[in-house]
C-alpha cells in the first residue's frame, strides 16, 4: 500500500523544488514571496492531486498550478501601494549568469516571457508548456518565436519595443 510520501506526485515535488522556486523567483523577484508561492502550489496540487488523471502530464499540470500561483501573487501585490520610503535591502539570491538577458526577457508580455522562461529556464516541450498555459501548440509556437525574435532585436542594440 502507497503512503501520501510514496505516490508519484510527493516524489516530483521533492525531486524538483528548487526549480519550481527559480520559476516562482522569476515571476516574482522576491525571495519570500517566491518561496510562499512554492508553497502554496505545492498544498494546491496535494488538495487537487485527484484532479490528475494522467500521471504522465505531472509535470505542465503543476507548472499550471506554479504559474496560475504567481500571477495571483502579482495581481495582489499590484493592489498594495509600496511606501515611499522604502528601499531595496539588497538581492538574497544570487543573480542570473546574464542579467541583462533577464532584464531583456522580463520586458516581454507576460504570455512571451512565460513560454521564453519555460522553454528555456525550465525545459519543458512546446506540448509541456501547452498543458501548462492551457494555450494550443500553435499559439505556444508563435509566442516563442516572437519572443526569441524580439530578444534578438534587442540584444542586437535595438528597442523591442
Amino acid at each position: 500500500m502507497q503512503t501520501p510520501a510514496d505516490t508519484p506526485l510527493t516524489t516530483y515535488l521533492i525531486a524538483e523544488q528548487a526549480r519550481f522556486y527559480r520559476l516562482a523567483y522569476s515571476y516574482l523577484r522576491q525571495r519570500e514571496d517566491a518561496l510562499d508561492a512554492v508553497q502554496s502550489a505545492v498544498c494546491r496540487a496535494l488538495e487537487r492531486q485527484d484532479s490528475l488523471r494522467d500521471p504522465e502530464l505531472i509535470r505542465p499540470w503543476f507548472y499550471r498550478i506554479l504559474i496560475n500561483t504567481c500571477l495571483d501573487a502579482l495581481r495582489r501585490r499590484s493592489r498594495v501601494v509600496p511606501l515611499e520610503d522604502w528601499a531595496e535591502t539588497g538581492r538574497e539570491d544570487p543573480p542570473p549568469p546574464d542579467e541583462d538577458l533577464s532584464r531583456q526577457v522580463e520586458a516581454l508580455p507576460l504570455p512571451v516571457s512565460t513560454v521564453i522562461k519555460l522553454r528555456f529556464y525550465e525545459e519543458l516541450s512546446l506540448r509541456e508548456i501547452s498543458e501548462a498555459t492551457g494555450s494550443n501548440v500553435n499559439t505556444v509556437k508563435s509566442r516563442l518565436y516572437a519572443g526569441l525574435k524580439r530578444l534578438r532585436i534587442s540584444m542586437e542594440g535595438e528597442d523591442i519595443t
